[in-house]
């Protein structure tokens, strides 16, 4: 947990809606100098902070709603904090909750160095990490709709399929193989949709990889030396990562991306884990996948993970070789050196 602990003149705390927001703005001595109720708009806020833009500095929750006012203030020359919404118990609990109290708490954490900060990712390739998590978004409904063709035929206990769903050439044959003229019917909706999710897709990943490539084309293609990670792995890895040196550390890196558990510990005993839902699901989920491709067609990483499997259980072993390889992506992106299999075999 990092605290922003710069002192200004000017605190402002907003607690910030799609349609409205209330300002608190303190001063250095924590005087109240404004609180107000407005629209959310950016000239309703340059016209409420211009009496006070001398030092100032502007915090909001970490909601869906910030983009435009980080971008706003960067524009101005106004300093910015991004407060972490889970780290900001305080917000959350006391007796009574409202806009205006809540707006207060977030000037109080900012003037005395305790508010949690979240990272403000920088406008420059935040929308194309956004359309790529709309194309994962979009390829989990493709999935549901070949899981449900699948589910359908056991439904009615017919024979296998004998096809691959996913396979565009083979599904000609697959409504045929339900009797039911209804049951035939949502079969062919299923493939209807299928058929356009792919059209939109491919379209999507091509330019998506022209996107990286004008982004950072060497982290780009660095993150493809990792054996298992291609197009769509590499592009996550390249814009949920966006800079590695915000990491100062690897186990910071490696706890962001949910690949390691904070311990709880009191007078010297461990009391289990925390914190298992705070971080980035995006890499946690990327560098599973990666985990698993890694060990195809790979005699050396299969052995490897038979030798931890045999002490820690499969289920662990699997955990274990994605943590590895987040700290291999960390090391990479680091010193801009490609990936070296012979180093992340070896034993250590």
């Amino acid at each position: 947990m990092r605290f922003y602990t710069r002192t200004h003149r000017h605190y402002c705390g907003i607690d910030l809606h799609a349609r409205a927001m209330y300002l608190c703005i303190l001063n250095r001595d924590g005087e109240i100098l404004l609180h107000q109720n407005m629209k959310t708009t950016p000239e309703a806020f340059l016209s409420a902070v211009a009496p006070y833009r001398d030092d100032l500095v502007v915090a909001v929750e970490c909601i869906f709603t910030w983009y435009w006012l980080a971008d706003l203030c960067a524009d101005e020359g106004i300093d910015f904090v991004l407060g972490h919404a889970l780290y900001m118990k305080a917000i959350h609990g006391g007796k009574a909750k409202n806009d205006k109290i809540d707006a207060h708490k977030i000037a109080v954490l900012l003037r005395g160095g305790m508010l949690p900060q979240a990272y403000v990712y920088p406008k420059r390739m935040r929308a194309t990490r956004d359309l790529l998590r709309r194309r994962n978004h979009l390829m989990r409904k493709r999935a549901d709709l070949l899981a449900h063709i699948q589910n359908t035929a056991s439904q009615y206990n017919l024979p296998p399929l004998g096809t691959r769903v996913d396979r565009q050439g083979e599904r000609a044959t697959i409504p045929a193989h339900f009797p039911d003229p209804v049951v035939r019917r949502s079969i062919e909706l299923d493939l209807s949709l299928i058929g356009h999710y792919d059209g939109l897709l491919k379209t999507l990943e091509q330019e998506l990889a022209l996107m990286a490539k004008g982004h950072d084309a060497f982290s780009y293609h660095l993150l493809r030396s990792v054996p298992g990670v291609g197009r769509i792995l590499s592009l996550v890895l390249l814009y949920e990562i966006e800079d590695v040196n915000r990491f100062p550390r690897v186990n910071e890196f490696l706890s962001y991306a949910r690949l390691i558990k904070a311990q709880k510990s009191s007078a010297g005993k461990i009391h289990g884990h925390s914190g298992g839902k705070i971080g980035n699901p995006h890499l946690k989920w990327a560098f599973s996948e990666a985990a698993v491709l890694f060990l195809r067609q790979n005699p050396d990483g299969q052995q490897f993970v038979e030798r931890l499997a045999k002490k820690h259980g499969k289920g662990k072993a699997l955990s274990i070789l994605s943590a590895r390889l987040g700290r291999a992506v960390y090391v990479m992106l680091k010193r801009r050196q490609p990936f070296d299999p012979e180093r992340f075999l070896a034993q250590t």
